[in-house]
Formats: C-alpha cells, sequence, structure tokens
C-alpha cells in the first residue's frame, strides 16, 4: 500500500513509525531507492520529528481522557507513579542528558517517540524537550547513516 506513494513521501511516513524512525529510514532509502543520502535525511529527519510536539502537547490530554474509564485509570494510576518514582532520582539529576542520550541511542525502540513519552513522564519542559530530541534524532540518524555507508564501501 505505501508503495502507491512516491519515494519522498514513504520516506517521510516510515520515518513517523516509532523504532524504526529515521535512523532506519535513511540507510532504507539509499538502499531501496537508490537516493543519495544526503537527499534522504532531511525528509527522514522532518518526519522523525514532526510527532513530537504534538505528541508532548496531547499526551496530557490523552492520559485525563483515558482516566474517565475505570480500567484505564486503575492502570494509569498504578504504573505512572511507579514509573516515575523508580527512575525520578536518576532522571532528575541528569533528566536533559538522560533524555538526549536515550533518543541517541540508535536501537530499536529508543529514539523520538519514547523520547517524547519519556519527556511528558517526567515533566520535562516542553521546548527544551523539542530541541534535546530533534538533536538526538540528528545525531542518531547519521551514526547509523554513517555505519550504513561505511559497510557498503568496504563490504560491497
Amino acid at each position: 500500500m505505501i508503495n502507491l506513494f512516491p519515494e519522498w513521501l514513504q520516506i517521510f511516513i516510515l520515518s513517523m513509525i516509532p523504532g524504526i524512525e529515521s535512523r532506519y529510514v535513511v540507510p532504507f532509502a539509499v538502499y531501496k531507492f537508490g537516493w543519495e543520502w544526503w537527499q534522504a535525511f532531511p525528509i527522514a529527519i522532518a518526519g522523525n520529528i514532526i510527532l513530537v510536539p504534538f505528541g508532548l502537547f496531547f499526551l496530557r490530554s490523552i492520559e485525563h481522557y483515558l482516566k474517565q474509564y475505570p480500567s484505564w485509570k486503575k492502570t494509569i494510576d498504578s504504573i505512572f507513579p511507579k514509573i516515575r518514582k523508580r527512575a525520578d532520582k536518576k532522571i532528575q539529576r541528569y533528566k536533559n542528558l538522560a533524555l538526549l542520550f536515550f533518543v541517541i541511542v540508535p536501537f530499536p525502540f529508543t529514539g523520538a517517540g519514547l523520547g517524547t513519552l519519556i519527556a511528558y513522564l517526567f515533566d520535562l519542559k516542553f521546548f527544551i524537550s523539542i530541541l534535546l530530541i530533534f538533536i538526538g534524532v540528528i545525531i542518531s540518524t547519521t551514526i547509523t547513516t554513517f555505519v550504513f555507508l561505511t559497510g557498503r564501501y568496504l563490504f560491497f
């Protein structure tokens, strides 16, 4: 289905998917579409970062909405405080650096999507969170693109 869209739009849309994000989409665009890395990089970054402000802005509303339902309220009220309390001591000291590091590490299911959730859970400042996530996405995408291009140059 996604193949029906132009390549640039496929890159943009795939970059929005948490767990995949731009870090894996740029090498994918180079391999699958034959694009140069510098062509796919800005499109993938834009797709990856576009949902972050909306996520930070709407997560509180989503949490309040879900709390209207007893089963969700029970789940949220039991899980969120535990997460906040358990990691609070570790995060409070290095909160901005921890968020940046979490987004930078190019492993599956780290990145902008979960970075947004972490910024919300620990009530980090809105604009600082967006900036740190943006920087982390650029660094992470650079790392994976560099590793991919180096491997391609050395082995193929």
